[in-house]
């Protein structure tokens, strides 16, 4: 799509930045008014690199470079594809009319070229920062039960290669916790000095994760330091929660040793069991 050169008197003269405020500005209407959803987060640096590129080029296909930066620049602030399309479709629209006052985006009637463009950069990022997210407990800073139930998943395919079940091979050590007499802060340093304590004792690989609000799980290899694991996670634990009052008064955490079942389908449900109780 053609668009008003900034200085038709050269083309290649640079846009005055009268000309890209305007069509920034212009651009931002439009995007807000198509559903932009937090205005204060629309202004990036690429916008006004996307502005400077159709504003010098005369013609918004020449600007594809920026766009994929403006793209990338949006997934990784935050803004979904679609709410990134139409943006793009605001632009489209915006240079479509010159200054005829209001515009209707349409991402149907943006070039699929741009879209196609836009929509690659976008997924580059998001892709990436789906892969690189790890999935943690927020308040324990422990993988969740979603990670330990794949671990478990791995646990049972390699049981199977052997033909052998996976219980002979692997158990997993829960502590649990009854803070049903404790609210508030105490109940939140609860379950992070358990978390810190298992860190403590299962640190050269095992799978440790969070299954609920007071309920730890750590998949270890079955063999002999099963039992002096138990017994160094139950000093960890003792010598953490004795430093608060109200946590020492609770008593003893419950550590038991737990068989997995026969399939991964049943592990998952007894997962779920270990969680409510």
């Amino acid at each position: 799509m053609d668009v008003p050169a900034a200085r038709p008197d050269s083309e290649d003269a640079p846009p005055t930045q009268a000309s890209l405020r305007g069509l920034r500005a212009r651009w931002r209407t439009a995007s807000l008014a198509a559903g932009w959803r937090f205005p204060s987060d629309w202004a990036l640096p690429e916008v006004d690199a996307v502005c400077a590129a159709v504003m010098a080029k005369g013609r918004v296909e020449a600007a594809e470079t920026a766009l994929a930066g403006l793209a990338r620049a949006r997934a990784a602030a935050g803004a979904g594809l679609a709410e990134t399309l139409a943006d793009l479709a605001a632009l489209h629209a915006v240079l479509g009319h010159g200054n005829d006052g209001f515009v209707a985006p349409d991402v149907d009637a943006t070039p699929a070229r741009l879209l196609r463009t836009t929509a690659l950069a976008w997924a580059d990022v998001a892709t990436d920062q789906l892969v690189h997210t790890e999935v943690t407990d927020p308040l324990t800073g422990l993988p969740s039960a979603a990670y330990l139930r794949t671990r478990l998943e791995e646990v049972y395919r390699a049981a199977a290669a052997r033909e052998r079940p996976a219980a002979d091979d692997h158990v997993l050590l829960v502590v649990s916790l009854d803070l049903s007499a404790v609210a508030g802060f105490p109940r939140l340093t609860g379950m992070i000095l358990v978390a810190d304590a298992m860190r403590s004792v299962f640190d050269s690989g095992q799978s440790v994760a969070s299954l609920g609000p007071s309920v730890v799980a750590a998949l270890v290899p079955k063999d002999e330091r099963v039992a002096s694991h138990g017994v160094a996670l139950r000093r960890a634990l003792h010598e953490r929660l004795a430093v608060d009052a109200q946590l020492a008064d609770i008593g003893r955490p419950r550590v038991s040793a737990v068989r997995l079942p026969a399939t991964h389908e049943l592990a998952c449900d007894l997962m779920a069991h270990l969680a409510r109780a």
